[in-house]
């Protein structure tokens, strides 16, 4: 028994069990290595004619036997001979198929061109060693090209391993994986021997492989000269191709159908809709790389929570390598689902994750462009569309715009939508500031709990007689946005309620007749203590006697969201009392705070919880609030 090159028997078991996160990346290792040794047959049969094979004659079949236990992937690709099994199996980490590689670029050979398609994955030359996860013995039978014996390659993966003569018909490879017996979990390695465990495993990792893969699979067939009535089946086993080998992403956009997109997404990311677009991305350069992108209809289960995880499936050279690669998109953009693959990323030595390099943010970049350019088209030009999709994502969009102190507020800022005052739909903040008055100082907002509620306010009925625009802020998030963003294309926001506004120069008017019913607003804060912050009067209302502001500061919504996120904050906004005095319900208490001071009180507390029930807030005492009601009849 030959000893493995490398340093010790601790290195193989290194490979063995501490790079791979799950074990059934094995088949996806052994399988693009087959596809790797195919490769450079198709080059040598592009190169010397006389080999009589053309691409259409390469394969790669899998076979299970189930008694002896043992799983085989077979190629007939360009083989090893006896040496090359020594160097390529017997040196752990040497990667034959990285040479070869490098062989062709010395040669000035173009690897991704129609004539020499050559498209080799392993890089590292550990994958093969992913087998003794699952096996306590492997073999390999090789047969190279142009020779006319074959050689077997043998090891259980403890320190050595064992070359002898063989006998194969042609060139190629079989890797002959003895699968472990069962532990504690009765189907651990079992699975591998049955049929549909591993159409799914080669339909998850390989199923872009250029290449059939083909097993001999079971189907129920009616038994010769049993009753057409009742019929008997019997089992047979016949070859099939498993995967697709031409990626959806590669095929020219001109050839496929929007159906067949629809579909793709729809059984690939398991949604029962159709997406609302579809994007298409080829890239050749620095960085080459196909994409293929959907922005959902409706947001996917558990979305806003912490459970969801967002990244698009990353490929490398139709290889699946992560299901879910974050760093392709920015957080704000998490809703997109989709695939890159790319044969230029830098992957680490077990092809389960990224290096952070260069080329992945390239790429990051340019997907981040490509969907806000199509978000800002479905935003003018599909309107209807657009509306729906951010009725789903729109409130993603905020809080990213809202996240870290603003970072992403320019990028994002645009894409917002609100409802408002004027139009049945969403609008955006540049189409709200195309809008405004010449004279119009800020952006005017109101907030509350639903559209009905902010719509029937006191202080939006003086401004929409004026006929200025208010947008509403009704999802919890809004009422963030004027203390992040702080005005847009140079207009500030001011809330509707809490703002300290002049329109027509009413706070003159404010300010005066806060001195001449002085008397009647120290009264007022006398009665109701600190429960108000201030009482004063104000012109925003015009129908109404009473409503409650915040003024700067915490606002009312506010209030709302900390106290259900937690209500030992203690968060609370000011209470500032504002009563209209050209309402008979204030004259009204003017005169009765000369003439019946208990019945004035009684009017006060009315005035406050009124206040309080318009702004969404809490009555402290319902009951008592309807005795005094009923006490001033």
């Amino acid at each position: 028994m030959k000893k493995f090159k490398a340093e010790s028997q601790r290195l193989l078991e290194l490979m063995i069990n501490s790079i791979y996160t799950h074990k059934e990346i094995f088949l996806r290792e052994i399988i693009s290595n087959a596809s790797d040794a195919i490769d450079k047959m198709c080059y040598l049969a592009l190169t010397d004619k006389s080999t009589g094979l053309a691409r259409s004659d390469f394969e790669i079949i899998i076979t299970i036997d189930k008694e002896a236990r043992t799983l085989t992937v077979s190629d007939n690709g360009i083989g090893m001979s006896e040496a090359e099994l020594e160097k390529n199996l017997g040196t752990i980490a040497f990667s034959g198929s990285k040479k070869f590689s490098e062989q062709l670029e010395k040669e000035g050979v173009d690897t991704a061109s129609d004539e020499a398609p050559v498209d080799i994955i392993g890089q590292f030359g550990v994958g093969f060693y992913s087998a003794f996860m699952v096996s306590d013995r492997v073999e390999v039978v090789s047969r190279r090209y142009g020779e006319d014996k074959a050689h077997r390659w043998m090891s259980e993966g403890t320190g050595g391993y064992i070359i002898e003569e063989a006998e194969r018909d042609g060139q190629g490879t079989d890797v002959i994986m003895h699968i472990r017996e069962d532990g504690e979990d009765a189907d651990e390695f079992s699975q591998y021997l049955r049929e549909y465990p591993i159409y799914k495993l080669v339909k998850k990792y390989s199923d872009y492989i250029r290449f059939p893969i083909k097993m001999l699979m079971p189907h129920p067939k009616v038994k010769e000269g049993s009753d057409p009535e009742n019929p008997e089946y019997e089992e047979i086993f016949e070859y099939e191709v498993f995967n697709s080998m031409v990626p959806l992403w590669q095929r020219k956009k001109s050839e496929v159908t929007d159906e067949e997109y629809a579909e793709f997404y729809k059984t690939t990311f398991q949604d029962n809709l159709d997406p609302l677009e579809t994007l298409t991305v080829s890239v050749e350069g620095v960085v080459s790389y196909d994409a293929l992108m959907f922005i959902p209809e409706m947001i996917p289960n558990k979305y806003y929570s912490d459970e969801f995880t967002g990244g698009l499936q990353l490929y490398s050279s139709g290889v699946l390598i992560m299901e879910k690669c974050r760093e392709l998109l920015p957080e704000y953009f998490n809703f997109v689902k989709g695939i890159v693959d790319s044969p230029d990323l830098s992957l680490n030595i077990s092809r389960e994750m990224l290096q952070h390099d260069r080329q992945l943010r390239l790429i990051s970049t340019n997907l981040e462009k490509k969907i806000r350019a199509r978000l800002e088209d479905m935003r003018d030009n599909k309107r209807e569309e657009y509306e729906k999709f951010f009725k789903s994502f729109g409130r993603q969009l905020k809080l990213c715009a809202l996240d870290d102190y603003g970072k992403y507020k320019e990028q994002l800022q645009d894409l917002l939508m609100f409802y408002s005052s004027t139009e049945e739909g969403l609008v955006t903040l540049a189409e709200y500031v195309d809008r405004m008055k010449e004279d119009q100082e800020y952006i005017y907002y109101a907030s509350g709990d639903s559209l009905e509620a902010v719509d029937k306010m006191p202080q939006t009925e003086i401004l929409k007689d004026k006929g200025i625009e208010i947008l509403y802020f009704t999802d919890n998030t809004d009422e963030f946005i004027p203390d992040m963003f702080r005005n847009y294309k140079e207009k500030k926001f001011m809330s509707v309620i809490d703002g300290d506004y002049d329109i027509d120069g009413d706070k003159e008017k404010d300010e005066k007749a806060s001195e001449i019913f002085k008397d009647t607003f120290d009264f007022v804060k006398e009665t109701l203590g600190d429960r108000v912050d201030v009482v004063k009067a104000t012109t925003k209302l015009k129908s109404h006697p009473v409503c409650i502001s915040s003024g700067d500061g915490i606002t009312f919504e506010m209030e709302k969201y900390f106290t259900a996120v937690n209500p030992e904050l203690g968060m609370k906004a000011k209470r500032i009392l504002e009563l209209n005095v050209d309402h008979a319900a204030f004259l009204a208490l003017d005169r009765a705070r000369v003439d019946d001071t208990e019945r004035a009180k009684a009017m006060c507390e009315v005035l406050l919880n009124q206040a309080l029930l318009i702004a969404g807030l809490p009555v402290p005492d319902p009951s008592a609030y309807t005795d005094l009601v009923t006490s001033l009849f």
